[in-house]
Formats: structure tokens, C-alpha cells, sequence
């Protein structure tokens, strides 16, 4: 029984404090009363410069982050919990999850634009480029409130706690503009105004090692893509909330509209080629240098995933992590910024990086807001998952993670049947002479082949990656050495010298041409210029491009007002401009004929449908008819591995050094295997597959080979378009082309993949000259091939071509699919070294 006078009473704090307390700090109480007065605030102050100069000691200490006995206790137990897991992740296998595919942005976007709407605590958001201006759903003009910033502005005002952490970019490499994202970001809620400081926006690295001490990289990105949405759903994939990303199965590239810009698809800088011209001053969004009547878009693949079940906490926790270092790193000192606690991890806060430091700066806020236990955890599904994730030092302050590239190389090698791959980049090894390159996807594909090639077993890899894997313009300029560079890496990954991966299948004994194959996609369209938009630009003297900005300004600023906005201010007579423009319209006879007008686009005959090129209605002339036009490559940033129908992998990582490292870019992915089994077939025998993986991979290849239908613009009836807790896929399985791509290895499937890649590769070449290509093995023939500024770029190769045998030649392409063109400069030095491509800078393209 305690006792309020005894001298054993342990519950007095007094009573409790030791000899070496005693000794630094003997008047306690006064300590106390001082507590709130100026003279502790200076105290304080002091304290944090000193730590503040202190840090510059990191310099000279590269390990300053797990030198210490804690830290290194936090090393070991991170370690031992790593060890334990699959891959040695960070995270374990959870049983299930309901976890949704979303192929290319419409359906993606327009999920998350509903998931994001539904927020009621909290909203996470990684992206190495978040741009708040964009619309999620299309067309613009019918759906002004579901722009991304819109959106988070009504959460904000809700009440809604909103947290984003994006890359900060070195601005002289890249044009994204993290800070106007930032700045965009706060200024939606202004102070004194209804959710004022729901808005927490964290930038990292930071690029100045004086500034810092030493907590700085140049070279490499955080480069997740993904948001958790009330502890409750999360998404995770491929696809940045920014432009360039939107996107539906016939892949457009004209967005000109004779009806009037209002029709637009793509405003502003939403409406970007990168070959032609990266983006210009993305925080100038409204503007466009691209003219819509003269060039057409690069058209987007990409694939991400919804999910609803335990492995929601995991990406909350690598996320909680990231910001809780970033605040470390960078923000310490800043009260604007607080530390994130997590329920279920109080007795491990090391863990997701929380620090108490003495005088701490900043709140210590526990997430979830309401318990973990009214979250959707458990029974939510039928796909066992597992997180996994590339990290270290730099990008969050942890050892080296590269369980991404552990989970990519043990399910390759051990792959019975066939692999598909889909990826941005592909530059890997295949043992340990192969410098600068260290990543062994390369070797786990030779191992893979060589054995099936020893078994005689019917075996595929089938790895698609965009044509151009950078935005280089012309691939002959000066400017374009850095795509050169990731290009010459990649033939030497697959195909040139005795340690790429198809001479390493060679030389033991196995033909590399049965077994692996690389695909490109690409895609054609038609601009919509007629009679009647040129009629417009002569009588109004005004330029369609104009008329577009007009439009942009008017659509895209219509109820924000910003006070860091770059708007119509600095283009003075735009909207007059547009005015004048559209005054035009009744004379130029835009609507007034008789004769049905024609399309805005033609992407869709390559679809499944009855329509043709050479059944549509023309634009105007032969000459204007063949002038309209256009091609480019479909570009794939996907990031996806399907093994056997069976398991699925899929997020942000590339096939390269920077990805799979761990300690180069920070990256998050998502191992998928559904216990729910598919009856199906594998070369012509009974098989079990896993619905996820084999429906996910017979949707992908319908849509290559141009056998699913066009989407239309809205998705609010489209299944595939709900977030995970709405409804499943809809695989559309009920149609021949769904059984027609139900056995990956059937030959006749294989046959019509391959004819089709070939005769669309012909024709692509035929029309366009489209490059790169086989046919161009070094730069005198690629001068032959495609002559500079002879023909604008994308546009048909022969001006006196007969627009009916253009015509039916195009009804000829099936889907995107074409092949790789694997001789592509084969007789040239890509990438000479240099001051861009040199022995200090090979990372950066690796």
C-alpha cells in the first residue's frame, strides 16, 4: 500500500530523478517556470542552431545516419524482420486482399477521382509528378470539378488531413516543377478559409550539400506512384497524377476540333508529345506550344492496381516512413511540418522513422485517425499479396532495400511456362561483367531460358518496352545523346556482346530466337483540320493554336483563383483572340453542310470495329486528307511482370540499375497471386491458373492485338473504372477474342501476335518511315532513311502518295503491336563519351 509522506513513494517524479539529473539541472522547478517565458525560446533556439551547424559534419561522415547505437539497433531489427519475409522485404505476405487491375488512365483516373471524393481522414500521395490541374475525368468541359486540385480542395475543406510528398527534381534536367506543385497545392485553401493548413506538402532531396550537410542527391528520384485513402483503400501502379498520363484503349493522338476547343480532350499541357517538345513551364498548365492542328500526341500505356486489405497498412507504412524521414531530413526545425505515429507500431516508431528529439518542432499525430480495427483488414478478398519496395540511405534512411529486384529474379528463373513483361526501360545484366550494370534480371532470364532450352519444353519470354525509351527528338541530335546512352545500354542488355542475354543463351547451346521476343507499340490517327478551321484562321487572323490556348485559359481557370497562378496575365489579347476566333465560326461553314462532318478521330478503326480509314469521311482534299495523317509510338511506362498466369508483379520499378538497386531511386511495387483458380489451358493442356494474373494478361493482349472496342470518354457505367471496393473486373469474357488469347502458348495466338507485329512494323515503315527501325543499322542510313526536316515529324513519308492507297493501307493495322527493332544503329557508336555521357554520369541512364 503506497504512502502519501513515506520516502519510498515511486509514483513522486521528484523522488524518482537520478544523480547525473540532479547535478545538470538542480532547480527543477524553476526549470519549469521558465518553461513558457522568452528565455527558454532562446534556449531552444540555440539549441536547434547548434544542431543545425552540427549537421554539417555529415560531409565527412557518409554513414551519419547508422554510426550511432540506436540506429544501429534500428539497422538490426529492420534486418531481422527483412530476413524473415519473402524477397527480404520490408513487408510480409498477406493472405486476402481484393486487389483490381486498371488498365491505361480513363479507368484508373476516373477510380481514384471517386475513391479521393470519398475521403473522410486522411490521404496519402507519393508521385514523382503530381500536377494539380489534372482533370481525372474527360472531357474537361463536362467535368470541371473532377480536376485533381478541385477535388482535393473540397477534401481539404471537409476536414480532410491531406498529405503529399513528391521528388524534387534537379530543374535543369527536368521541367515537372515540383515547386509549383507544392505552392499550387497550398494556395487552395488560403488562411482564414474553410480547410486553411489541411494541406501538407513535402519536397525531397534537396540538391545544395551546404544547405543540408550533406543530406542531398543529384542524380537519383523518388519515384513511387501511389495513394492511401482512410487506412482503407490504396493504389499503386505505374501511373503519376499528372499530365501526359490520361489515356484509353485506342490510344488518340488528335485532339482538333473544328466544333469548337470546347470538344478538347486534352487541355493545356495535358496535350504533350515529348519527341517533338518536352513540356514547357508547367506552371504556365493553361498554355500548349504544341499545335493540335499540326502534330499529334505521344499516346500513353500504363497499368496500376486498387487494392482493399491488409497490404493497405504496409503501403501506409512505407509512405508514413518516407515522411517521417523527409521531416528528419529537412524539415525538423519546421513547425509547418509533424511527425507521423501509426497504430500497431507504438512500441516500434523506429521503424517508420519517428524521432523525439528534445525540443522537438512540430506535433506527433497518430494515424489512423479513427482505430485500425474499423478498417477493412482480413477476409477482404482472394489475392495473397506482398509490398515490395527499392530504399536505402538517401531515400529513407534506411539499409539497402532491393526486394523488387529479388521478387523479379527468383519468379523469372523459376518460370515454367512463359513470362510477360511490359516495362519502360530494359537495361540489365547478366553476371558481373556488364559494369557499370548490377542488377540480375538479365541473368535470372538466361537461367530460365537455358533450362527450358536443355528440356526441350516449349518456353516464351515476351517483353514489350516503348521504341524510344526517353524523349529525345531526334534521335540525331546532340540533345538526344542521353537516350542514346539508355538506348546503346539496353541493345547491350539483350542483344550485342557475348554477355547480353540472347548470346548468353547462345553460347550454351540453346537458340535465343525460340524463346525471347520484343515488341514495340505504336499508333496512328488523323487530325480533324478542315476546309473550315483554315477558313477560320484567314478571316480571323487568328491562329488555332491560339484559339486552343483561349480555350485552355477559359476551361481550365474557370473558379480557381490562385494567388501564384501563371495565367492569362502574361498572354495579353488571349481570350480576345479566342473571341475573334470563334466569331468566324457561322461563315466558315463549320456545321452548316449537309454531308456528315468527319471525325475528330480515327484511332478507333484500329480497334475492334467495322469501321476503316477508308470508309471515313475526309477531312477535306486528297492533299489535306494525306497532310492530316499521323503516327507515333504508343510509350510504354507500364511496369509489369505476369509469370505463368499465375503471379502478378506490378508498380513503379523500371527494368534498370536506377530501379532495382535500392539505393539508386526510390521505388514501391505489389506481388499478386490469386488463390482463385481459372480453369485454362497451356499449350493446348488443361491448366489452373489464377484468375487475377490470366485475366489481367488476356485484357493487355486484346487490347495490343486491337481486339477490344473503343472506350468512350465517360466511365461512369464501366465496371473496370469502379475502385476495388465497388465492383471486381470485368475481364469481358463472355466474347471469342477473351478465348481466342485464353492459352498464352497456343500457336495459333502465337502466329497472329507475330504475323500481326510484323505486317503492322511494314506498314508503319511503308507510310512513315517511322524509326527507329531495322532497316537504319548507322546514321548515313538513317539520313537516307529519314531525311532531317523533310517531312514533319509523325507525318506521312511520301506528299504524292494516292490518299486511297494510304487509306487502305491503314485499314491494315490491327491494334499497337510491332516488333522491336533489334538492328536498330547496330554499325554505330550511339553514345560517344563525352561531357553528357561519361563514366561519372552512366548512373543517370542506367
Amino acid at each position: 500500500m503506497s504512502s502519501t509522506n513515506g520516502g519510498g513513494d515511486s509514483s513522486d517524479p521528484a523522488r524518482r530523478r537520478s544523480i547525473s539529473d540532479k547535478i545538470k539541472h538542480p532547480f527543477p522547478e524553476l526549470r519549469e517556470k521558465l518553461k513558457d517565458t522568452h528565455l527558454y525560446d532562446v534556449k531552444v533556439k540555440a539549441v536547434h542552431t547548434k544542431h543545425g551547424l552540427g549537421k554539417m559534419g555529415n560531409l565527412f561522415n557518409r554513414n551519419h545516419r547508422h554510426d550511432e547505437e540506436h540506429e544501429k539497433a534500428t539497422d538490426d531489427k529492420r534486418t531481422r524482420i527483412s530476413e524473415s519475409h519473402r524477397f527480404q522485404s520490408f513487408a510480409p505476405e498477406h493472405d486476402s486482399n481484393n486487389v483490381k487491375w486498371y488498365v491505361d488512365g480513363r479507368d484508373y483516373f476516373w477510380a481514384v477521382s471517386i475513391a479521393l471524393e470519398r475521403a473522410k481522414e486522411t490521404i496519402y500521395i507519393a508521385d514523382w509528378w503530381l500536377s494539380p490541374e489534372l482533370f481525372l475525368r474527360r472531357p474537361p468541359h463536362e467535368n470541371k470539378d473532377w480536376r485533381l486540385d478541385r477535388i482535393l480542395k473540397r477534401r481539404a475543406e471537409a476536414g480532410v488531413q491531406i498529405y503529399v510528398n513528391v521528388y524534387k527534381e534537379v530543374s535543369a534536367a527536368l521541367t515537372c516543377n515540383s515547386e509549383h506543385t507544392k505552392n499550387a497545392l497550398r494556395d487552395l485553401c488560403p488562411e482564414g478559409t474553410p480547410g486553411y493548413g489541411n494541406i501538407h506538402v513535402m519536397r525531397h532531396p534537396d540538391h545544395n550539400t551546404f544547405s543540408k550537410g550533406g543530406d542531398m542527391t543529384l542524380y537519383f528520384a523518388h519515384h513511387e506512384k501511389f495513394i492511401v485513402i482512410d487506412y482503407e483503400t490504396a493504389f499503386i501502379g505505374g501511373l503519376d497524377l499528372c499530365f501526359g498520363r490520361w489515356d484509353n484503349h485506342q490510344h488518340v493522338l488528335a485532339d482538333a476540333h473544328p466544333a469548337g476547343v470546347k470538344e478538347e480532350i486534352f487541355p493545356g499541357q495535358d496535350f504533350n508529345n515529348n519527341r517533338i517538345m518536352d513540356f514547357q513551364g508547367v506552371e504556365d498548365w493553361k498554355s500548349n506550344e504544341l499545335s493540335k492542328v499540326e502534330y499529334g500526341r505521344m499516346p500513353w500505356h500504363d497499368i496500376s492496381m486498387g487494392l482493399i486489405g491488409d497490404c493497405v497498412y504496409d503501403i501506409a507504412e512505407h509512405f508514413v516512413m518516407r515522411w517521417n524521414f523527409t521531416k528528419r531530413d529537412k524539415y525538423k526545425r519546421d513547425k509547418r511540418f509533424d511527425w507521423l505515429q501509426m497504430e500497431g507500431r507504438e512500441q516500434d516508431e523506429d521503424l517508420i522513422a519517428v524521432q523525439r528529439p528534445k525540443y522537438p518542432v512540430g506535433k506527433y499525430l497518430k494515424h489512423p485517425l479513427t482505430p485500425l480495427s474499423s478498417k477493412p483488414r482480413g477476409n477482404q478478398g482472394t489475392i495473397q499479396a506482398q509490398i515490395v519496395r527499392s530504399t536505402a540511405d538517401w531515400s529513407g534512411g534506411i539499409l539497402t532495400e532491393h526486394s523488387i529486384q529479388n521478387a523479379y529474379c527468383e519468379l523469372i528463373r523459376n518460370a515454367q511456362h512463359f513470362v510477360y513483361i511490359e516495362n519502360q526501360f530494359f537495361i540489365t545484366a547478366t553476371g558481373d561483367e556488364q559494369t557499370p550494370i548490377c542488377n540480375q534480371i538479365g541473368r535470372a532470364i538466361v537461367d530460365a531460358c537455358v533450362r527450358a532450352g536443355k528440356e526441350e519444353r516449349k518456353f516464351r519470354i515476351i517483353i514489350l518496352i516503348p521504341a524510344i525509351p526517353g524523349f529525345a527528338g531526334d534521335l540525331r541530335d546532340d540533345a538526344a545523346k542521353g537516350t542514346r546512352a539508355i538506348m546503346e545500354y539496353q541493345y547491350k542488355s539483350i542483344n550485342r556482346g557475348e554477355h547480353s542475354i540472347m548470346e548468353q543463351i547462345r553460347s550454351q547451346g540453346v537458340d535465343p530466337a525460340q524463346h525471347i521476343f520484343f515488341f514495340n507499340l505504336r499508333a496512328f490517327d488523323r487530325l480533324n483540320k478542315t476546309p473550315a478551321v483554315e477558313k477560320m484562321e484567314e478571316q480571323s487572323g487568328v491562329k488555332y493554336k491560339e484559339a486552343q490556348r483561349a480555350g485552355a485559359e477559359e476551361l481550365m481557370g474557370a473558379g480557381m483563383d490562385r494567388k501564384n497562378d501563371i495565367g492569362s496575365d502574361n498572354h495579353p489579347g488571349t481570350k480576345q483572340q479566342g473571341k475573334k476566333f470563334e466569331e468566324t465560326r457561322q461563315d466558315s461553314g463549320v456545321g452548316n453542310s449537309e454531308e456528315p462532318p468527319s471525325k475528330d478521330t480515327v484511332a478507333q478503326d484500329a480497334m475492334l470495329t467495322d469501321e476503316k480509314p477508308s470508309k471515313e469521311v475526309m477531312t477535306g482534299n486528297e492533299d489535306k486528307e494525306r497532310e492530316n495523317y499521323v503516327q507515333e509510338e504508343l510509350y510504354i511506362h507500364s511496369k509489369l511482370l505476369i509469370v505463368d498466369d499465375r503471379i502478378a508483379v506490378c508498380g513503379s520499378s523500371n527494368i534498370n540499375d536506377r530501379s532495382q538497386r535500392g539505393d539508386h531511386d526510390s521505388e514501391l511495387a505489389i506481388v499478386m497471386q490469386d488463390t482463385r483458380k481459372l480453369p485454362s489451358t497451356m499449350d493446348g493442356t488443361p491448366f489452373e491458373a489464377s484468375y487475377h494474373a490470366a485475366t489481367l494478361r488476356r485484357y493487355l493482349w486484346r487490347e495490343h492485338l486491337g481486339l477490344l472496342k473503343e472506350q468512350p470518354h465517360d466511365a461512369s457505367s464501366d465496371i473496370n473504372a469502379q475502385p476495388p471496393s465497388d465492383s471486381p473486373n470485368d475481364p469481358k469474357d463472355s466474347t471469342p477474342e477473351y478465348e481466342f488469347v485464353e492459352d498464352p502458348l497456343s500457336d495459333k495466338l502465337w502466329e497472329t501476335w507475330t504475323s500481326q507485329a510484323t505486317r503492322n512494323t511494314e506498314i508503319f515503315r511503308q507510310l512513315f518511315h517511322a524509326d527507329p527501325d531495322d532497316h537504319v543499322v548507322d546514321f548515313e542510313t538513317y539520313e537516307k532513311f529519314l531525311p532531317k526536316k523533310v517531312v514533319k515529324a509523325g507525318h506521312v513519308w511520301d506528299p504524292f502518295m494516292p490518299v486511297d492507297d494510304l487509306r487502305a493501307k491503314l485499314d491494315e493495322i490491327k491494334g499497337h503491336l510491332v516488333w522491336f527493332p533489334l538492328e536498330f544503329l547496330r554499325d554505330a557508336e550511339m553514345a560517344e563519351t563525352g561531357l553528357q555521357v561519361n563514366s561519372v554520369t552512366e548512373s543517370i541512364y542506367t
